[in-house]
């Protein structure tokens, strides 16, 4: 099956689960008030995309290609970032709800996460130099081997992260946050 190339177009109010979105290439597209939970989006490709107020919770992204998107207001539970095409992958995310994704081993230098939820996301070896997490709640949020250099989390909360596992060079942290750098220890900061 072919692919089809559509561009600069805008989708409002539409439920996927129910009109199936035509398999292609989604270039410079606006997604407003759609539906894409539990649907299969392997192999598509969005380009220069907006996902705004969108629910794709539990979607298949499989070889998907996001480069330039960005998601505002979206539901993006459970998502395997991780599976999707990582050949030019960035995304910025705005008030976005995002537990339970993994964005296990991806390269993501200078994302940028605003007002998000990412209680139980899975950044373990991800390579997130430059990233910034503004006013996210990282809740049991996973950091192992994870590239954290330049990384601003000083208007972020409730995470945990080994400093002897990770590498922190130059990461920016609030004297607040400082407990989520040595919870590990087991000691009492007042």
């Amino acid at each position: 099956m072919g692919k089809t190339f559509v561009i600069d177009n805008v989708f409002d109010k539409i439920d996927f689960t129910q009109n199936q979105l035509v398999f292609g290439e989604y270039e410079n597209c606006k997604f407003t008030n759609c539906n894409f939970s539990n649907l299969s989006l392997a192999n598509y490709n969005f380009i220069e995309c907006e996902f705004i107020n969108c629910n794709l919770s539990l979607a298949n992204i499989n070889k998907t290609s996001f480069r330039d998107i960005k998601f505002k207001d979206c539901k993006l539970l459970g998502l395997h970032f991780n599976d999707c095409n990582p050949f030019m992958f960035t995304a910025n995310f705005e008030n976005c709800l995002l537990n339970l994704s993994s964005f296990h081993k991806l390269k993501m230098k200078g994302i940028k996460f605003t007002n998000c939820s990412l209680q139980e996301v899975d950044f373990s070896e991800a390579d997130l130099s430059g990233a910034i997490f503004d006013k996210c709640d990282l809740l049991n949020a996973l950091f192992e081997n994870t590239i954290l250099e330049k990384v601003d989390f000083r208007t972020s909360y409730n995470y945990n992260l080994n400093p002897e596992i990770n590498k922190l060079k130059k990461a920016k942290f609030s004297q607040e946050g400082l407990a989520g750098l040595l919870g590990k220890y087991d000691i009492i900061i007042e």
